[in-house]
């Protein structure tokens, strides 16, 4: 029955025959639950910011131990990276990932007990290193994977906070290759994070100052 579940991706199973729920399960999730408060009051915002930075914006949430993308907006790239929805990201090596753990001490000690798995030849696989960049993401307010999940590809994560300083979601947006510059990191941040501000005063909850944070 259990590996029906795996084919099907209603469950998920590491190699050593760990089970977790799948990304279809998870999908079913959504699509019941599509009246979800931060996804659905999201949305009209990530569109606007696809459109103005022209690169794919994705709304992660948690479930449990698990990060995972909850929607998806295109932008207008002619070449984007299809990431599926409801699928578990790397904590460790993803902009979203590591994101969460910098605002979940549990989520973080869960990943540094971990193994941390080289997915790219830039990926972190040093714990004493890991910790230290979830400090710099901490004082930064956002999140950069530089090509350590994907080769070839630069992912950013934003906080959308809660009202008690929790993340609600996160925004997240990959860029492909060349346009990874400088300048269009400080345009792309400067940018998920009005968004974040946009999300964050619908679901009723409106920083004190709305203080923006230097992109380093």
């Amino acid at each position: 029955m259990l590996q029906t579940m795996v084919a099907a991706e209603m469950l998920s199973a590491s190699d050593d025959l760990r089970y977790a729920i799948g990304p279809r399960a998870v999908g079913t999730a959504l699509a019941i639950v599509g009246s979800l408060d931060v996804r659905t009051l999201a949305r009209r915002h990530l569109l606007e910011l696809a459109r103005e930075i022209g690169d794919d914006v994705y709304l992660a949430m948690q479930l449990g131990r698990r990060i995972f993308y909850a929607d998806r907006c295109i932008g207008t790239q002619r070449i984007s990276l299809d990431i599926r929805l409801g699928e578990s990201l790397s904590l460790h090596a993803t902009a979203t990932g590591k994101l969460f753990c910098a605002y979940d001490s549990r989520l973080a000690s869960r990943a540094l007990a971990a193994p941390l798995k080289r997915l790219t030849a830039r990926t972190i696989t040093d714990a004493g290193a890991l910790q230290a960049e979830l400090a710099r993401i901490r004082a930064n307010g956002y999140s950069k994977s530089n090509e350590e999940a994907v080769d070839g590809i630069v992912g950013y994560a934003v906080p959308v906070l809660q009202t008690s300083g929790a993340l609600a979601a996160a925004i997240h947006v990959s860029v492909i290759g060349g346009r990874a510059t400088r300048d269009h990191e400080r345009a792309l941040v400067s940018a998920a994070r009005e968004c974040a501000l946009h999300i964050e005063r619908s679901l009723g909850h409106v920083r004190p100052n709305q203080v923006h944070q230097e992109t380093p």
